[in-house]
């Protein structure tokens, strides 16, 4: 009887034991390893379908393969992953492995910067080490904590270096520096937008169909009401005109380069416009074209809602070249340095800055006297406002170049 309740415990402590190993494994969460690659390339394939799986089982990782050529709902995947990362354009790699939720390798990584980030994850909290360049093309990688600077090492190079030059940055120190970025950021962006929305030329327009609007004896409501939906359509001019020149610097593969042509161009627009004043005769001007200025008018006349927008519209979309230099200058750093949905929360901002002075403009115009005063002090303080505005962009691509490329 002994024995049969030693053997009854012993099957009770085995299974019980056996219970608990199983509970235990079905509460780790899953490692997993999201793969994106081209199913057409040949170098990817063999690295996705033969190096990985025997690489990443040696850490107890499963893959999830997705061709993102083939498969377009991939690509659409794709590109909430590297949203939802913040993965900045120019570290975007034609391979992407996010090795849990927190390591994106990128591209072909040098197996012992693989093992040595796979062996030693408390030696940061994210990562992302990018190398684009097919097999024998390779000569150096990029490291980046999301947090500090983009690094570049020989291909060669220990990724401890890395590790090492970040080290002595404790979290207080990053979120100061971060802290920096985001108001210096911040005040370029914002300074920039409201300069460039002191423009000559929209307020022109504004004050002459304010004054309009009074001479047809139209109330301050309506003459709010069509206001408002003026300045709505030069923002959302802007706006677009903003999207599409991101899209295609982003298109261009170069957003760093495309950032410093930016850069180069509203110096050169700050340097005519500057001429401009200086020699009254200088043969290129920014302003609205001439031919332009009667189909405003047209619209103008009309004095409807609908025609208000139409309008603005078209003063938003022909007073880029007056001043769209101050713009596209900030299009290309924010292209070169954040992903697609922060930058596109900046334009939103900047696009909101631009139009304030208009904003105050209206609400200063509330009645006829006020209105005519404003014209006058528009005529005379136009020179003023070009030179104010060519200085800045002088500026502004001296400051691009420097800090933000």
């Amino acid at each position: 009887m002994k024995r049969i309740y030693t053997t009854l415990l012993l099957v009770v402590l085995f299974f019980g034991s056996l219970g608990l190993h199983i509970a235990h494994a079905q509460d780790e969460p899953q490692k997993n390893v999201t793969v994106f690659f081209n199913e057409a390339c040949k170098d990817c394939g063999e690295l996705v379908k033969e190096t990985y799986p025997e690489f990443f089982s040696e850490y107890g990782y499963t893959l999830d393969l997705k061709d993102y050529i083939n498969d377009r709902e991939n690509r659409k995947i794709l590109s909430e992953y590297n949203e939802a990362w913040h993965v900045p354009f120019e570290l975007q790699s034609h391979i992407e492995a996010f090795v849990g939720d927190r390591v994106l390798l990128g591209g072909h990584i040098p197996e012992h910067v693989r093992r040595y980030v796979m062996e030693h994850p408390d030696a940061y909290d994210r990562l992302l080490v990018y190398q684009d360049k097919m097999h024998g093309e390779e000569t150096e990688y990029r490291v980046w904590d999301f947090i500090g600077e983009i690094k570049t090492y020989p291909i060669d190079e220990p990724i401890t270096t890395y590790f090492t030059e970040t080290t002595s940055h404790d979290s207080s120190q990053t979120s100061v520096l971060k802290e920096r970025g985001f108001w210096g950021l911040f005040g370029v962006i914002t300074s920039s937008a409201f300069l460039d929305g002191l423009n000559p030329c929209a307020f022109a327009v504004l004050l002459f169909f304010i004054a309009f609007l009074f001479s047809l004896k139209k109330t301050r409501a309506n003459i709010w009401k069509m206001g408002l939906v003026y300045v709505s359509a030069i923002y959302l001019a802007y706006l677009l005109i903003g999207l599409g020149i991101a899209q295609a610097f982003i298109i261009s593969g170069a957003p760093h380069l495309m950032a410093r042509i930016g850069a180069y161009l509203v110096m050169a627009l700050g340097g005519i416009q500057l001429l401009g004043v200086i020699f009254p005769s200088f043969p290129i001007r920014l302003r609205i074209p001439v031919d332009t200025k009667a189909t405003l008018e047209n619209w103008m006349y009309k004095a409807t809602l609908p025609a208000s927008f139409i309008g603005g519209f078209l003063v938003g979309l022909c007073t880029f070249p007056c001043s769209g230099g101050i713009y596209v200058a900030i299009i290309g750093m924010l292209t070169s340095q954040r992903s697609l949905g922060s930058g596109v929360g900046w334009m939103l901002w900047y696009n909101l800055i631009f139009v304030s002075p208009l904003f105050i403009l209206l609400a200063l115009s509330s009645n006829r006297k006020t209105a005519e005063k404003l014209q006058t002090w528009e005529q005379s303080q136009s020179k003023k406002m070009k030179i104010t505005a060519g200085v800045f962009m002088l500026a502004l691509g001296l400051v691009i170049i420097l800090f933000f490329t």
